[in-house]
């Protein structure tokens, strides 16, 4: 039973960041728009490495392929989703939102793995993850979140208080 709770949650997590990378591709101009109006530096880059990060974990949990690292990763993109959606405010206004939930669930199956009805379990059995490995890449998934949120966007995400807005020009 437990790979079968394992299988809904890889389809579950893999299906909703898989749909948020695609909505991206669907319309890559107006991501980079929208990365470029929030103030975002070098707007296409990070737009390409949100949607490609996505798009790619996405299929990778949903097949259960390489699913720590693909857990890593949507954890990762999610992490700097949340940090989006909290730094207009204080971040406990509303921390409980969607990126966190999907980040907590690339984080369950980085832990937990694919289980039996998988990719990595049929055709690479043999591949094991250490929980060294494993803690490895949940201290990537936060290194890599910060370091995209400080080097793109330069702002700390999390406040105390709501910011006050700047004054119009």
């Amino acid at each position: 039973m437990v790979d079968i709770g394992l299988l809904v949650l890889r389809l579950g997590i893999g299906a909703a960041i898989l749909q948020a990378g695609l909505i991206k591709v669907a319309d890559f101009p107006m991501t980079v728009q929208f990365l470029t109006d929030a103030g975002w530096r070098l707007p296409a880059f990070a737009a390409f490495m949100v949607t490609a990060t996505e798009t790619l974990s996405g299929v990778a949990l949903i097949l259960g392929l390489l699913t720590p690292l693909a857990g890593c990763a949507a954890l990762s993109s999610m992490l700097c989703a949340w940090a989006v959606n909290v730094s207009g405010g204080a971040f406990w206004s509303e921390p409980f939102n969607v990126p966190f939930l999907i980040g907590l669930g690339g984080a369950a199956l980085l832990f937990a793995g694919a289980g039996s009805y998988s990719v990595d379990r049929r055709v690479f059995p043999r591949i094991y993850w250490s929980p060294r490995v494993k803690l490895a890449l949940l201290a990537l998934a936060f290194i890599a979140a910060i370091v995209t949120w400080v080097a793109l966007y330069g702002t700390n995400p999390i406040h105390v208080t709501a910011i006050e807005p700047a004054p119009a020009a």
